[in-house]
């Protein structure tokens, strides 16, 4: 049977299991954690204790480092950390805060969105899933109460009115279409209003089949090095229920994406929806772990390796990258390693237990082999099967933070000198292609991590001897030309670029219409002058162009006056909610609480701005109008952005071999 969730809950294990209806089937759970005392004897008071009130018992725990001694302990969380304390840290604990549904299902060999008889990494996995969409026509931070309700199924209803007979057909909706899959934007904002308005009117809400939920708190956290905010959420039973405004793994993957990210780490889709790809990847190595008996370590404590200075300096270093001219060229191949770093992993043995030890066979390499495989057949087949597309997404996102955990001081299974590793070999094989290019008559233009941009014929033959000589799958794209854009110095930037592709669409990386913080506005005058772009096939036809991409610029800027202030919109992510000087977003911040809507380091805020120079601005849904002068600015910095593909005295633009560097 088919487990569409999991819960852990009354002492066991709830898993919902789907066939012809869905049933919930209930296993009683109550599994150890794991103690290591580095001295027994000088706890043995405790641990006679603990054999006493917690069942311990003596135990061989299994890490990836070898086999220790120890204790099997029947609490929970808050025992082991008491245990710690008393302790004074002279303890290493294991399989403290793995959930247990998930441990239970590694245990047993079976898996979220899948059948005891389904390969977990088969990119294919037929189900008969039905799904509603529920969309709030209310604004989510202004709003208490539902007074206008889309639902989508095989038709579409509409529901208006008063609150409690909105939610009363809403529910009749949802009891009557039994779904599976409930797609909602704002859920985690909508669903505890709308439980607080159901229990005020004496109405049953219907989202979880048992009528239980469990609570999300929301939290601020620093991710990638910005900082990045998780509303609570109430998960029901027995359903899946994703935010499809706010879950990335949605927004990247689809449906199909959420279940495959549920399948790897042994979650529920219910959480594989509202965690990030980094979260992922750790619970997949998690799930990995306990199904093959590896300890799952509490707190890591495998200390960094001594180094001298001279040592650490060689070894800390980021990937390589070979700063561009900018400028335009044409007739550009973009040879792309397909998941370089994983790939390093797996070739190259390297894991916490390796380092200085590179026979042994390595966890981490053994856990990512066949998840590349997976993402390597699924980069294949999403080029005839559009299927296979929002799967391959959500690969792309696990394996590329694979490499970042490695060097995460919490890791389960990271340690810095697996990360330094990894940037190493990144680094030569980089150096190596660029050789390879240049020996074979190709001219270098531009390097970054894991892709490199020459010109050149032939590039098939330069595709076969780099996989061939580092034994990594790449990917070509050609460019009919590219813009690679300078910096305030007037170097190239490393990031920021344009082009168009072989197939007539234009490829954007760190320019205004990428941008997640860019006015509407202005996003739809650089798409404009884009879309004009790709029927250009050369410089030549660009620069015969560039009359009609200059008056787009010029009617943004004479109409700018008369525009939608709800086109002005600009959305940023805050880092905080207090500023030691006067700025923009620390003006939106307090426009928001002006308003009484509620704030947290992390959030997305939508506002306007009204007066740049007072430092002005309004929340989107209030803004009735904008700052003349700061959003021609806007527009005037994208149109540089584009003029850049017709500026003079460019070298390299018709592809001779003089190099750039």
């Amino acid at each position: 049977m088919w487990i569409i969730d999991t819960a852990y809950r009354d002492g066991g294990v709830d898993l919902w299991k789907k066939n012809s209806h869905v049933t919930n089937v209930h296993y009683e759970y109550n599994p150890p954690f794991l103690i290591h005392f580095y001295d027994p004897h000088a706890h043995h008071d405790m641990i006679d204790v603990l054999e006493e009130r917690y069942r311990a018992g003596e135990c061989t725990i299994h890490t990836i480092f070898g086999d220790l001694p120890g204790y099997s302990v029947y609490a929970g969380r808050e025992v082991a950390e008491v245990i710690e304390r008393q302790a004074e840290f002279d303890v290493q604990l294991f399989n403290v805060d793995v959930r247990r549904d998930q441990r239970f299902m590694a245990e047993h060999g079976i898996f979220p969105c899948g059948s005891e008889t389904d390969d977990r990494f088969s990119p294919e996995f037929p189900h008969d899933l039905n799904s509603i969409e529920i969309k709030v026509h209310d604004k989510p931070a202004l709003s208490p109460v539902c007074s206008d309700v889309e639902v989508i199924h095989e038709r579409t209803e509409r529901l208006t009115g008063q609150s409690r007979d909105v939610l009363e057909d809403l529910f009749g909706l949802v009891g009557s279409l039994d779904p599976d899959v409930i797609l909602m934007p704002d859920a985690d904002t909508w669903i505890p209003k709308i439980r607080k308005q159901a229990q005020k009117h004496g109405l049953d809400m219907p989202f979880s089949r048992n009528g239980k939920y469990r609570q999300m708190d929301s939290r601020s956290y620093w991710s990638y090095g910005r900082m990045e905010h998780k509303e609570s959420a109430l998960i029901p039973d027995g359903r899946i229920l994703i935010d499809t405004e706010q879950s990335f793994v949605y927004q990247e993957g689809g449906i199909e994406g959420v279940l495959m990210a549920a399948r790897l780490s042994g979650l529920s889709p219910n959480l594989s929806s509202r965690f990030t790809p980094g979260t992922l990847i750790s619970s997949y190595e998690i799930y990995n772990a306990v199904k093959q008996g590896i300890a799952v370590p509490f707190r890591k404590s495998d200390p960094d390796l001594i180094r001298n200075v001279t040592a650490l300096q060689a070894a800390d270093r980021g990937g390589m990258i070979f700063q561009p001219a900018p400028g335009i060229y044409e007739k550009v191949e973009e040879i792309d390693f397909t998941s370089m770093y994983p790939s390093i992993i797996v070739q190259c043995n390297l894991s916490p237990e390796t380092i200085g030890y590179p026979e042994r066979p390595g966890f981490l390499p053994a856990a990512l082999k066949p998840l590349l495989e997976l993402r390597i057949d699924t980069k294949r087949l999403k080029k005839t099967d559009p299927r296979f597309a929002g799967i391959d997404s959500i690969l792309k996102w696990m394996l590329v933070t694979c490499f970042g955990y490695t060097g995460y001081k919490n890791a389960k299974f990271g340690r810095i000198e697996v990360h330094e590793g990894i940037t190493k070999q990144s680094r030569d094989i980089l150096v190596l292609t660029k050789d390879i290019a240049e020996e074979m008559g190709f001219t270098v233009l531009h390097g970054i991590v894991d892709c490199l941009w020459v010109q050149g014929s032939a590039v098939g033959g330069l595709k076969r001897r780099v996989e061939n000589e580092t034994g990594i799958n790449t990917e070509i794209e050609h460019f009919s030309w590219i813009v690679f854009l300078p910096m305030n110095d007037g170097f190239g930037a490393y990031n920021r670029y344009f082009g168009r592709l072989k197939d007539g669409s234009v490829k954007v990386r760190g320019i205004a219409a990428r941008r997640h913080d860019t006015p509407g506005i202005v996003r739809s005058m650089q798409g404009s002058m884009l879309e004009l772009m790709a029927t250009a096939q050369n410089s030549a036809e660009l620069n015969d162009k560039k009359g009609e991409i200059e008056n787009i610029f010029r009617e943004a800027v004479k109409s700018l006056p008369e525009a939608d202030p709800q086109t002005m919109v600009i959305n940023r992510r805050i880092s905080r909610l207090t500023y030691s000087h006067r700025c923009i977003e620390d003006a939106a911040v307090q426009a928001y609480r002006k308003h009484g809507i509620g704030v947290a380091p992390g959030m997305k805020i939508n506002y306007v701005v009204t007066d740049a120079r007072r430092y002005q601005v309004a929340p989107a849904w209030y803004a009735d109008s904008f700052d003349l002068p700061f959003y021609r600015g806007l527009i005037e910095k994208a149109w540089t952005e584009i003029a850049c593909a017709f500026t003079g005295g460019i070298p390299n633009v018709r592809g001779d071999n003089d190099s750039p560097f």
